[in-house]
């Protein structure tokens, strides 16, 4: 009997060194680890990072003195526009979401996120977005030149758009795709899936604030969609949402993006407020003082996010 049990068991391990999971480079293509997908957010945001980085540094060095230096004023203002997109968008929300993907399933006692597929989507939805808005830059008439803010009607002058903003309007749909995504992944893994033991108030504070900031994410991304999507229809379907010209206003538009854009500075925040929490309390030996009132407190911050975006306009 045993040696039957032996030779099944060799068998058995034949069969999983032929067909065992994928090796090399396609390990990471396909990956629905939480873990690798995390390290894959997290290296994509630290490239990003540099690339962000470097097109700061041409603005910098072209206001290094009084002048013309390096570029002229439309790229200038390109680099202005796709530094602020690229850091955001690929750098700041990336690098937290993967931290959420390492850090989330450990601190909860879950196995996976709860929908690991759609989690290897989401990363490469990121990819393609943010390799959609960098192919802007080749593109006749150069990037989007406009601010990262895309207002109107500069965003709709010839002179701004050239033939980018369709591509960059497309990119911004990408990127908030991949954002809802990781976001639905979150509060799936958070309320179904943590150790039988653990009730809500028993979390580590990182995992309040990703929650809170997976609710944010839902609810202003489709906005700043909606928002984009109608500048696209102003400038080629000859809709008047924005355009004064044709009964619309223009203020409607700062309206609707900084209902997404103040939210915004919250999603990139809450989850550093998290980690603090997360980390001061382990080294300093101690609990966190005021555990539920910081709960309490992050929930607050992120309903006031919502009835105050009038400050950023």
């Amino acid at each position: 009997m045993s040696a039957v049990v032996s030779e099944h068991d060799d068998h058995h391990a034949d069969d999983h060194h032929d067909h065992g999971p994928a090796k090399g480079l396609l390990r990471w293509i396909i990956t629905t680890n939480h873990k690798d997908i995390g390290t894959l957010y997290l290296v994509f945001a630290l490239a990003m990072f540099f690339v962000g980085g470097t097109m700061a540094m041409v603005i910098r060095a072209e206001l290094f003195e009084p002048g013309l230096q390096f570029v002229d004023p439309a790229f200038f203002n390109s680099m202005t526009t796709m530094h602020a997109l690229v850091m955001v968008f690929g750098a700041v929300m990336p690098a937290f979401v993967g931290l959420a993907n390492w850090q989330i399933p450990l601190m909860i006692g879950a196995a996976d996120m709860a929908l690991p597929r759609m989690n290897n989507m989401s990363f490469w939805m990121l990819v393609a977005g943010v390799l959609l808005l960098a192919s802007t830059l080749f593109m006749e008439g150069g990037a989007p030149n406009s601010g990262w803010t895309l207002y109107p009607p500069l965003v709709l002058q010839p002179i701004t758009v050239g033939k980018a903003m369709p591509f960059a309007v497309f990119s911004v749909h990408l990127l908030g795709i991949s954002s809802i995504m990781g976001a639905i992944n979150i509060i799936a893994t958070i309320f179904n899936m943590r150790a039988p033991s653990m009730k809500m108030m028993d979390m580590p504070l990182f995992v309040w604030t990703w929650l809170i900031t997976a609710f944010l994410l839902i609810a202003v991304m489709p906005v700043f969609a909606g928002a984009v999507t109608m500048l696209l229809t102003d400038k080629f379907f000859h809709t008047s949402f924005f355009n004064a010209a044709g009964g619309g206003d223009p203020v409607l538009y700062e309206h609707i993006f900084w209902f997404f854009g103040h939210p915004e500075v919250y999603i990139m925040i809450l989850p550093t407020f998290g980690v603090a929490s997360t980390i001061i309390p382990i080294f300093a030996r101690k609990p966190l003082f005021g555990y539920a009132s910081m709960v309490w407190a992050t929930a607050s911050i992120a309903f006031l996010s919502f009835i105050v975006w009038a400050h950023h306009m």
